[in-house]
């Protein structure tokens, strides 16, 4: 339980998983919020999530959110991530590699600093499993709209050991 440990030093509680009850993301239409292959996670688009029913970090950088707080809902959105992960193997020890995400930042055509934003996700995961696990390849795309106003959405493909037998 070392990256449950260190979750606690950094003062990260996870959220309600994109699967399972309570499950945030059911609303969005048919489809799995992750699926194992091999040794292989893959994570369907995950954001910053709602707070008391309303989303969180709402709207378009360079328009009505500001760079730190872009850079907040990539933070939030990596711990939803998590989130997911965890319920997905049931021990986040068993990550072995982020291995790649796929990012967007809802903005304004003028907009040119996405990659500031989806540091947020990327100094998580570092901050959590280290650079050796937690960087991995990533892709970042601005996008005029995200589903109910999110700001930054992702998907992960995360390289885990094989379950102990």
């Amino acid at each position: 339980m070392k990256i449950e440990q260190r979750l606690d030093e950094l003062g990260i509680t996870l959220t309600v998983p994109m699967a399972g009850p309570g499950q945030y993301g059911k609303r969005y239409g048919k489809m799995k919020p992750f699926i194992i292959t091999g040794r292989v996670l893959h994570l369907g688009g995950h954001s910053a999530g709602m707070e008391n029913g309303e989303v969180r970090y709402p709207g378009r950088l360079g328009h009505d959110v500001t760079i730190e707080e872009g850079y907040r809902a990539a933070r939030q959105t990596g711990i939803n991530c998590l989130s997911t992960i965890k319920r997905a193997i049931g021990d986040l020890d068993r990550v072995t590699a982020i291995v790649s995400s796929i990012n967007f930042v809802a903005c304004t055509p003028d907009f040119y600093e996405h990659y500031k934003i989806t540091n947020g996700l990327s100094d998580l995961f570092d901050e959590v499993f280290g650079s050796e696990i937690g960087l991995g390849a990533r892709a970042t795309y601005g996008a005029p709209s995200l589903s109910d106003n999110y700001c930054f959405e992702t998907s992960l493909i995360v390289e885990i050991d094989s379950p102990a037998s």
